[in-house]
């Protein structure tokens, strides 16, 4: 077993980063111990990956804008898994198939997954449970085992720490030529103080096509850290439609990778909406592996007080007669600091493709900061590619306009700010949802 390192420690204000990152694995590697899952080799080389590399600074390019440094203040444990069965959340979508996490532990478990008489047709369950079923799943679970951690860009830091200690992988899986009618919803509920990690393996076969939703919520009153990873697999002509929502405690250090293989003639869209934590990065890879591949990403960062959100993206465009889309809405009021950093890189290989990317950026306070830096890669000589970014205030004229048709000031801001969100918003094709978010965001305006 893993000795425990105690938080006395790695409280001092003078920890370097060497020591906090061993304890980070230290705890993660206990959390792994705990789990039972059969994946030691993966492990292994996860706490390699990560015993190789160093706790992010300044000095890293990657991390230039987003200081970690308060993190090292904080001498996070693994979370205890729960015993109270009243931790299981509400749908978030009534008429979806949902999945809930407390801490990194299951707290909720479909039913049984959606089927026909004889084989599964849509499996959404955690790895855990599918290994101890029956044998089409048993089987099913270590041809899935074969896919983690395989998507381009593992051995980065914090998603080589997720690897080495998730208690737990919820896995989708959609069988051929299989539609799901209602949504899938993985809702993820943190609590206490602790250091978690969550991931999650959705892997769409050929012609298949579903909507996934990713909530992150937590209580607030507590110091915690979350690392997510989720990993997508499109085969040929598979559709996902891909919403992720963080809306975490003020007190959260929120860090997401989002990983996409696809395959020829498979489309993928993103819609990432961030609210809270105090930290949050996301940062979401595609890489469209085959010819006539379809991206779409869109992502909205609203931020207040001393938020920070960093939103990192790589789109790699390798094969002909691709398209990709890009659109990324950052509005940060009092100290808050948004930070953009998307990359697109089109191969030689990639003639005829189409890439557009937009960073927009509304500033509400003379304090607060953006930092932005759209990246065009291209080496193919055969392609239309456009990218840029915007920095602006709600501007007077339009202010001054709403005014003449007898609407106050302080309402034509929040009507402008409204409409600013509500374009990336509207991408969500939940009306629901939608309608939900569309509330949130008022009650942020306010």
């Amino acid at each position: 077993m893993t000795k425990s390192v105690s938080a006395t420690n790695v409280s001092a204000s003078s920890v370097n980063r060497a020591t906090y990152l061993k304890h980070l694995l230290t705890q993660a590697s206990a959390a792994a111990d705990e789990s039972g899952l059969p994946l030691k080799v993966l492990r292994d080389q996860a706490i390699k990956t990560v015993s190789d590399r160093t706790f992010p600074s300044g000095r890293d390019e990657e991390w230039r804008f987003t200081d970690l440094s308060d993190m090292l203040e904080k001498p996070f444990q693994r979370a205890p898994k729960s015993t109270d069965a009243s931790a299981t959340t509400a749908a978030l979508i009534a008429e979806a198939t949902t999945l809930a996490t407390l801490n990194g532990h299951i707290s909720s478990i479909p039913a049984k997954s959606i089927q026909t008489e004889s084989t599964p047709n849509v499996i959404v369950a955690p790895l855990s449970e599918l290994i101890k079923r029956d044998d089409y799943e048993q089987k099913l679970a270590s041809t899935i085992t074969k896919r983690l951690a395989q998507v381009q860009g593992s051995e980065e830091v914090f998603t080589a720490l997720n690897t080495a200690g998730f208690t737990d992988v919820m896995v989708v899986w959609v069988s051929e030529n299989q539609v799901v009618e209602h949504p899938i919803c993985l809702e993820r509920k943190a609590e206490g103080e602790a250091v978690t990690h969550l991931r999650t393996l959705v892997i769409a076969q050929s012609h298949s096509k579903l909507t996934l939703i990713e909530s992150f919520t937590g209580t607030a009153g507590s110091d915690r850290c979350n690392t997510s990873v989720t990993e997508f697999w499109l085969a040929e002509g598979a559709q996902v439609n891909h919403i992720r929502l963080q809306d975490e405690s003020s007190q959260t250090f929120h860090i997401g990778k989002t990983a996409v293989d696809q395959a020829a003639n498979s489309r993928y869209q993103c819609t990432a909406i961030d609210l809270g934590a105090k930290l949050s990065r996301h940062h979401l890879e595609v890489y469209q592996a085959g010819p006539q591949t379809d991206t779409h990403m869109y992502g909205l960062s609203a931020l207040r007080d001393r938020q920070l959100a960093d939103t990192h993206s790589l789109l790699t465009l390798t094969h002909p007669h691709s398209s990709a889309t890009q659109v990324q809405k950052n509005i940060v009021d009092d100290r808050a600091h948004a930070v953009f950093n998307g990359r697109v890189f089109v191969d030689k290989t990639a003639q005829l493709t189409n890439a557009a990317q937009l960073n927009r950026n509304l500033m509400l306070s003379s304090k607060a900061r953006i930092d932005t830096k759209p990246e065009l890669d291209i080496v193919a000589d055969n392609v239309k590619c456009a990218h840029g970014a915007t920095v602006s205030q709600l501007q007077a004229d339009e202010v001054f306009y709403l005014q003449s048709r007898g609407i106050s000031s302080e309402q034509a801001q929040r009507l402008l700010l409204y409409g600013f969100a509500m374009e990336i918003v509207e991408k969500i094709s939940i009306e629901s949802l939608r309608q939900s978010l569309s509330d949130r965001l008022t009650e942020w305006a306010n």
